[in-house]
């Protein structure tokens, strides 16, 4: 296992994605004891809300409610998602970490049914939003590319179209006064297999080789996992996860939309395969478990149930 980094990064994605997928109303109170429980896991970045439309995401008018009553442990960025300029005006009026970043989504349709706006249109209002971020002095380090591995809209995607809005990423960050470092790939719609990640990623690498690759991706077919080990094959080392598999995109137009790769499942592998994750993979369980009681149903997750190997051979000892 050589060829693998020595360590990765895992962001929580759980209770952002996560809670804004369900189909009931989660408690305040809830809400905030799973963030704060994922706090103690080792975790250094949890998306806990989006500043969204309530009237389209119902799960999430609660957000500003939530993001006071976090009890913020230093050293973790405890963070909020937003998609439109309004989005970002109430970000910035509240205590959580707000990454500046630029988003380009893949698909002009999902663009249209995410965010409500065609890629050109979303580019135009994200202009003001890096002007924000400039005046501020926020950093601007990393393009997002949303939907990047296929859209249940308009089907496959060519490679030649992903490169152009990673283009466009760059071109935008420029063109407001930043350089980006790195490039985050989202798979909301869960399209990603290891041969599609091998091919994106080697394609970016081939016109880009300094920039840093991220992956988001879902587990809605069943390939999250594999998909995940394809990247930290080819050395990538910045992932998102829920916890528990918790989660999915309510704009994907996927039956059972899953959410992110299941942080304490990927972390779990990731440590078998002496990759470091700064995870404590048994208070990931704990979590894990919380979340299911918080959610009312069964979660996805795998290790949550099965335990670790390391307590299956104390068991098998014993």
């Amino acid at each position: 296992m050589s060829d693998l980094p020595k360590r990765v990064a895992i962001s929580e994605e759980g209770p952002r994605e996560g809670f804004q997928s369900e189909k009931k109303m989660i408690p305040v109170a809830d809400k905030v004891r799973l963030i704060e429980a994922l706090a103690d896991t080792g975790l250094r970045h949890i998306a806990c809300v989006s500043y969204v439309n309530p009237r389209r995401v119902p799960t999430m008018a609660d957000a500003e409610e939530v993001a006071l009553k976090i009890r913020q442990k230093p050293g973790i960025e405890y963070a909020a998602l937003w998609l439109n300029q309004q989005g970002l005006e109430r970000a910035l009026r509240g205590p959580l970490h707000v990454d500046g970043g630029v988003r380009v989504t893949a698909s002009d349709t999902f663009s249209r049914k995410n965010i409500g706006k065609s890629v050109p249109d979303a580019m135009v209002e994200q202009r003001m939003s890096l002007k924000i971020f400039k005046d501020r002095g926020m950093p601007v380090e990393w393009g997002i590319i949303l939907g990047a591995f296929g859209c249940n809209y308009e089907g496959e995607l060519s490679t030649e179209l992903i490169l152009q809005r990673v283009q466009l990423a760059l071109d935008e960050a420029e063109l407001a006064g930043f350089k980006l470092k790195g490039i985050k790939l989202t798979d909301a719609m869960g399209w990603a297999t290891p041969r599609s990640v091998e091919r994106l990623i080697g394609a970016i690498r081939n016109r880009w080789p300094e920039l840093e690759i991220g992956l988001h991706l879902h587990d809605t077919r069943g390939t999250g996992q594999a998909a995940a080990y394809a990247g930290l094959r080819l050395g990538v080392t910045r992932f998102d996860a829920s916890i528990a598999g918790l989660g999915g995109c309510p704009f994907a137009a996927t039956d059972g939309a899953a959410g992110n790769i299941c942080t304490e499942d990927f972390a779990f592998m990731c440590e078998e395969m002496g990759v470091e994750t700064g995870l404590d993979i048994d208070r990931l369980i704990d979590v894990a478990r919380l979340a299911e009681e918080v959610v009312g149903r069964p979660l996805p997750g795998h290790v949550m149930r099965g335990g670790t190997l390391t307590a299956a051979k104390q068991r098998a000892s014993a």
